[in-house]
């Protein structure tokens, strides 16, 4: 199994169920993790990533970690100085004008949605509400474009398409589609040389379906124009994920994988989870299993079943704890707090 590991976080792209996946196997393998300085969640985010937001790193005696997982804006260089040569490198990606429906519902404090009601409202006259100056502009434009280090409103010639396509390709090993999460969830493990415990996963910091809406298709292709560098990495990316399954998986091997990975889901959730699944944060009655809630949306969570068998508790546990609590979590257990 290979242990040295980047994943690009790409907000709102299932990443926090990715994040959990890799967290349990660190876990799990005793491996390191390149955290944030401090314990914080994210690597100075948005700024372009540099080695030295990390906790434990040196430039005297650069220190390696094996996972880096946290949300960062991509900068190849400076990762390479926090992760040994052989890390596989991956992200996942997500349709924009989802992710921007989520974006706008989750990040509404954002200077381009606050004064606006609606995602529509926005679209009518965006250079109204957005500047291309403000500092949290990448919430409202071309988020994956950003995450990935690139400019959000550069401009969109076939060239510079290309050329960004290219650099893309070039520093990632291969990138998941989060509308195809199972399958993703089967090449990763493929990639990885991993089991298939080690991709079970539960979703995290997902939301209410009570405050999503579908959009009319006229907000759909003015969503699709006004982020068409993400949505030219997007439709990219989803053809080469499928390329890739056919070339190393192949489509029968993938239905009967995905086939066991739900089955393996369905089984774990009998076993570990009262009732039928997510519930309400009001719901949840173990408060450390509490989701941070954020902006506009309402972040679901689990209630595990009571008297479960030590060992068994645990890995139900560590499949619904949340990533803010997890990460600290294993913050602690990698930088014991030094006693007075």
């Amino acid at each position: 199994p290979k242990t040295d590991i980047v994943f690009l976080k790409v907000h709102k792209s299932a990443s926090s169920t990715v994040m959990n996946i890799l967290f349990r196997f660190g876990e799990t393998h005793n491996l390191t993790f390149a955290f944030p300085q401090g314990g914080g969640f994210q690597l100075y985010y948005p700024h372009h990533f540099l080695a030295k937001f990390v906790q434990g790193f040196s430039p005297q005696s650069p220190r390696q970690f094996n996972i880096l997982c946290h949300h960062m804006r991509f900068l190849q260089p400076e990762v390479q100085k926090v992760v040994p040569s052989s890390a596989v490198y991956f992200s996942i990606l997500r349709n924009p004008v989802q992710l921007m429906e989520s974006s706008f519902v989750y990040y509404k404090g954002a200077s381009a949605f606050s004064r606006v009601r609606s995602l529509e409202e926005f679209l009518s006259q965006p250079y109204r509400y957005y500047s291309p100056a403000s500092g949290d502009r990448h919430y409202a434009k071309n988020l994956m474009t950003f995450d990935f280090g690139f400019n959000p409103d550069g401009e969109v010639s076939p060239e510079r398409v290309q050329l960004m396509l290219k650099a893309i390709e070039a520093s990632f090993d291969f990138l998941l589609i989060s509308e195809y999460f199972d399958e993703s969830m089967v090449l990763l493990k493929e990639m990885l040389c991993w089991d298939l415990d080690s991709v079970v996963s539960f979703p995290l910091n997902s939301r209410d379906s009570s405050t999503k809406s579908p959009l009319p298709d006229s907000v759909v292709e003015k969503l699709k124009a006004w982020n068409r560098l993400d949505w030219e990495i997007y439709t990219h990316f989803n053809r080469t994920f499928w390329e890739r399954i056919d070339r190393d998986i192949g489509r029968e091997r993938l239905r009967r994988e995905v086939r066991a990975l739900r089955q393996r889901q369905a089984e774990l959730a009998r076993t570990c989870l009262q009732g039928t699944g997510s519930v309400a944060p009001k719901d949840i009655k173990d408060s450390s299993l509490r989701p941070l809630q954020h902006g506009g949306a309402r972040i679901l969570g689990y209630n595990l079943k009571q008297g479960l068998d030590q060992e068994l508790e645990r890995t139900c546990r560590r499949l619904v704890t949340p990533e803010l609590q997890y990460s600290s979590f294993l913050y602690k257990k990698q930088f014991p707090p030094q006693p007075p």
